[in-house]
């Protein structure tokens, strides 16, 4: 499909390892934080703060963390006050990489960015220069090593999905906004090994790039993950499948 996106399958596989060092929960918490302060701490009555807690769920932070980001969102305890920023440049070869962020400061998380982006072979630039090359789409990641892909496949469109991409040992759908949480309740109920859920910048078309170029791409991509600052980066990089294999080995 057009707009599917290898680099997902790279963070899906590097979650862990995030877990482990806690910059995974950080991330969470400030979804929440920033979702029940732009809706209100009711999770029926906000989809974004239902969806960060869904999220929260699936990657298995405890109730007690979520409970306490939502105080926090809800000024009942002390937090720092957290911007939202979107920040777009391009990678090597000229990829479009979008870059999503919660920051307490803005001019720190903005220089950090910059600074990765000129390491790695790439540049920061000006706001909407990439925006364009998106769309915004709900994204659900299934497990299928012991699944019938193809019927799992059926099964999502059936329930509203968009698209469907089929992958090694999972299958990615993709839904509209709005639709992100009736298609996944309708999996939920059959049980499947749901691995993610959110609302994703997704690429309208691909960008193919040789060997050298999509190395120096998925470290630019790691190294603006591991900022804690930073909540999602979206790229229209089609990387060989050779070397995604390398890399996630």
């Amino acid at each position: 499909m057009s707009g599917h996106s290898k680099w997902s399958s790279i963070k899906h596989q590097k979650g862990v390892t995030d877990a482990r060092r806690g910059q995974l929960f950080t991330k969470l918490t400030r979804e929440i934080i920033v979702a029940v302060r732009e809706g209100g701490s009711n999770p029926e009555a906000n989809l974004r703060l239902r969806l960060a807690i869904q999220r929260a769920r699936d990657n298995n932070m405890p109730m007690d963390n979520i409970e306490r980001s939502i105080k926090r969102g809800s000024g009942q305890t002390e937090g720092a006050s957290l911007v939202e920023m979107v920040l777009e440049g391009y990678g090597p070869s000229g990829v479009a990489i979008l870059v999503q962020s919660l920051s307490d400061n803005r001019n720190r998380t903005l220089q950090d960015v910059r600074n990765i982006f000129s390491r790695h072979g790439g540049n920061l630039g000006e706001s909407g220069c990439v925006a364009w090359l998106f769309d915004r789409r709900g994204l659900i990641t299934v497990e299928t090593k012991e699944l019938d892909a193809e019927e799992l496949a059926l099964d999502a469109i059936d329930a509203g999905a968009e698209d469907v991409s089929i992958e090694n040992n999972y299958i990615e759908i993709y839904t509209k906004p709005e639709e992100l949480e009736k298609v996944r309740e309708a999996l939920g109920q059959k049980n499947l090994p749901i691995a993610s859920a959110e609302l994703s910048m997704v690429p309208k078309t691909m960008v193919e790039i040789e060997e050298k170029a999509a190395w120096q791409t998925l470290k630019l991509l790691d190294r603006l993950e591991e900022l804690d600052e930073v909540q999602h980066v979206s790229s229209n990089a089609d990387f060989p499948n050779s070397i995604l294999e390398k890399y996630q080995s």
